[in-house]
């Protein structure tokens, strides 16, 4: 794993330019290591190198991730879908959940959220490109679902995640991100302009630069950083 660090300043200089190219401050992008499959010397090797943002989609391999982790260090994000019989133990776990689709989902983690620890911050999961193998809620759907999210006491709504289809046209690749942005925006002016609502999560290692340039704020970025996955 002595590529990471390298691939990580890769990454980091690929997120200065696409936000120069955007006219945006380089401190405008977040960047989440998505460290699902790998080991925790990877993420190790990240954090040394001054990342401190990783992501996991699956609880039965990140747990023992955190455990091994400081966890004053580290901020981790769930990414993947959730299984209400999993939302007892992200909601303990986790600082960010990325996948709400669904009421239910919100309600245990607003429940189920340890009161010595914040609001929970989450994120509504949003088809874009209407996959049926994707997870997430249709864009007409998610106003009514941001408004029950918004009253839960132990969430905090912080915005939209999405993961638009690959496409290996360079001319179509923004076009799920700028509808990702539209609807943000007529959220966040439905919902009262809440100043919390400031989250686009969008892009990953092979489109970060069309989602940066459609106003992505947080970019999902695995391969790029810890390599192919076995």
């Amino acid at each position: 794993m002595a590529g990471v660090a390298n691939r990580l300043t890769n990454v980091r200089q690929r997120l200065d330019a696409a936000c120069a190219a955007a006219g945006r401050p380089t401190d405008s992008v977040r960047l989440l290591a998505v460290s699902k499959t790998f080991g925790v010397e990877a993420l190790a090797e990240a954090l040394a190198a001054g990342q401190h943002e990783f992501g996991e989609s699956y609880l039965q391999e990140a747990a023992p991730k955190i455990a091994a982790l400081p966890r004053g260090r580290i901020c981790w994000h769930y990414i993947g879908p959730l299984q209400s019989n999993k939302t007892r133990e992200v909601a303990a776990l986790f600082d960010w959940v990325q996948s709400i689709d669904r009421v239910r989902i919100a309600e245990r983690l607003s429940s189920q959220r340890p009161a010595e620890l914040p609001p929970l911050q989450v994120c509504v999961q949003v088809n874009i490109s209407g996959e049926r193998s994707k997870s997430g809620c249709a864009p007409g759907e998610t106003l009514d679902l941001c408004r029950q999210i918004a009253a839960m006491p132990r969430l905090a709504l912080r915005g939209l995640m999405a993961i638009p289809a690959p496409t290996q046209d360079p001319m179509r690749a923004r076009e799920p991100f700028a509808r990702l942005r539209r609807l943000h925006s007529e959220l966040y002016e439905a919902l009262g302009r809440p100043a919390l609502f400031d989250t686009l999560s969008a892009g990953m290692s092979d489109d970060l630069e069309a989602a940066i340039m459609e106003g992505s704020t947080l970019v999902r970025v695995g391969t790029a950083i810890f390599g192919s996955r076995g």
